[in-house]
């Protein structure tokens, strides 16, 4: 059998489509799905390779079980690679954000969170890094406004129709307002409100970095990865942003701080 160019051609389109379905799952909960799966499928070859019959049809039980339980589970995923491949962006390019608009971002946000902070006006703003977040922005009133301190602040004013919910940027851009965020099942300090336990929540299912300030104290929080620091200074959150961001930057090299 005879190994033709048209037969490379087809293992590279293969291969290329897996690996941007793989890279579109990334920083996801389908990851440890997929890690899980994997290991009741070693576990299932395991057991018939030894002869361990009883164990092999649970085993297959379970499998059965999780096949159909898959497209439950992974909607939101497969979702948001359907809507990709209706606009054409799942196969497309990254374009590149530098620095300058990263310092942008974060001074506008760091001016509104602590003017407003100053006045105990609460604030829940989540900033996209590589994990879309278009699937957050779709529960709230799309804007797709340039992003501005005085903006931003405004949004946040009591009683403005916006107020309640969360901001999501994308770039230089706020992309969504009043928006909701998954809570955190993790059990936080009694006198942490829903804001922070939507910022939580948030950075515990994607890569996005969230800036929390409470109506309460005033209190400017930052939540990255499940993790919330709170207190924090001026500096301290200019600071962590710049970590944040230009690390991702950095790490992301040509595809660009934000996709």
């Amino acid at each position: 059998m005879s190994f033709t160019v048209l037969d490379a051609i087809d293992i590279l389109i293969v291969a290329f489509v897996i690996f941007k379905l793989l890279n579109a799952i990334r920083h996801t909960r389908a990851v440890t799905l997929i890690k899980g799966l994997a290991v009741v499928v070693l576990a299932g070859a395991a057991a018939q390779a030894f002869g361990l019959k009883t164990v092999n049809w649970l085993l297959d039980q379970a499998t059965t079980t999780v096949f159909v339980a898959l497209p439950i589970v992974f909607y939101p995923e497969l979702r948001r690679a359907l809507e990709q491949l209706g606009q054409g962006t799942l196969f497309a390019k990254a374009v590149s954000t530098d620095k300058a608009d990263a310092d942008m971002v974060i001074s506008a946000v760091v001016q509104a969170a602590f003017k407003l902070s100053s006045r105990k006006v609460g604030a829940l703003i989540a900033i996209e890094r590589e994990l879309g977040l278009m699937e957050y922005a779709d529960t709230g009133v799309h804007l797709d406004a340039v992003l501005s301190e005085q903006l931003l602040a405004n949004i946040f004013e009591p009683n403005s129709p916006l107020h309640d919910g969360a901001v999501i940027i994308r770039k230089k851009r706020i992309q969504a307002a009043s928006c909701l965020l998954p809570l955190t099942e993790t059990r936080l300090e009694s006198q942490l409100g829903t804001r922070h336990r939507a910022a939580v929540g948030l950075t515990e299912q994607t890569d996005a970095v969230v800036v929390v300030v409470s109506e309460e104290t005033g209190a400017v929080s930052l939540a990255v990865g499940g993790r919330l620091s709170r207190y924090l200074t001026e500096s301290r959150l200019r600071e962590q942003l710049q970590a944040y961001l230009y690390r991702h930057e950095h790490a992301l090299g040509s595809r660009g701080m934000w996709r």
